[in-house]
């Protein structure tokens, strides 16, 4: 395993404290609101289905309603067995289980898992290994890379169909997404009327084929 990734690992297994809290209790749904439909609880997992039944004709999400995340640390397990997923944060609801801001990536294509895109806005703002500042104006600069796209290829840093460990942290206009402990992107977001200092916390569901997708172990630690 290259030197960089060991570093990397070893940062993100130190961020976790005594005083994370969890927001799912592993029976229901309390402190969450979505499309009953297609969002349900089944064996101590949160889980997310669509099918030919019950389809999703646009992206669709589980909203955490007990608070809103400004500056934190949020570590979560998912499995996604088909289709597309993301973990959106500082993010707006916008009704009906529609939201719209920075989103976590969660899919099994290789080299997809943990990159940053922002959900009705200005889109793919960080790839996977990217370190990127974006200036008041909005322009976009990759100031260093922690890792080439091969090395974000299967496991140790991501395994499809199983579960994978995410970590999420924002503090201030800095946000870095870490997937089973491998750094993924950084950004620095100093746009002035489109970043986003605090927000909503929720589950995607995509638009599309039947997809199922779970979640389990979801804590925060504000900072």
């Amino acid at each position: 395993m290259p030197r960089l990734f060991l570093l990397l690992l070893a940062f993100a297994g130190t961020a976790a404290g005594a005083d994370a809290v969890s927001l799912f209790n592993g029976r229901d749904l309390s402190g969450w609101e979505g499309d009953t439909a297609v969002w349900s609880v089944r064996d101590g997992v949160i889980r997310g289905e669509t099918s030919l039944v019950h389809p999703a004709f646009s992206n669709t999400f589980l909203i955490w309603k007990d608070g809103t995340l400004k500056d934190f640390e949020l570590r979560l397990k998912v499995r996604l067995s088909s289709g597309n997923s993301g973990v959106q944060y500082r993010s707006k609801d916008l009704g009906h289980w529609v939201v719209a801001g920075y989103q976590a990536e969660i899919a099994n294509e290789p080299g997809a898992a943990g990159f940053l895109y922002e959900e009705k806005g200005r889109k793919f703002l960080a790839y996977l290994g990217e370190a990127v500042r974006i200036d008041p104006r909005g322009r976009r600069e990759v100031y260093a890379r922690l890792a080439e796209k091969e090395q974000y290829q299967g496991w140790p840093y991501y395994l499809p169909k199983a579960w994978n460990a995410y970590q999420i942290v924002a503090k201030g206009n800095y946000l870095a997404h870490y997937v089973n402990g491998f750094k993924t992107i950084e950004l620095i977001d100093e746009e002035s009327g489109r970043r986003a200092s605090e927000g909503v916390l929720a589950l995607q569901i995509h638009a599309g084929l039947p997809m199922t997708v779970e979640f389990r172990d979801i804590s925060l630690k504000r900072l």
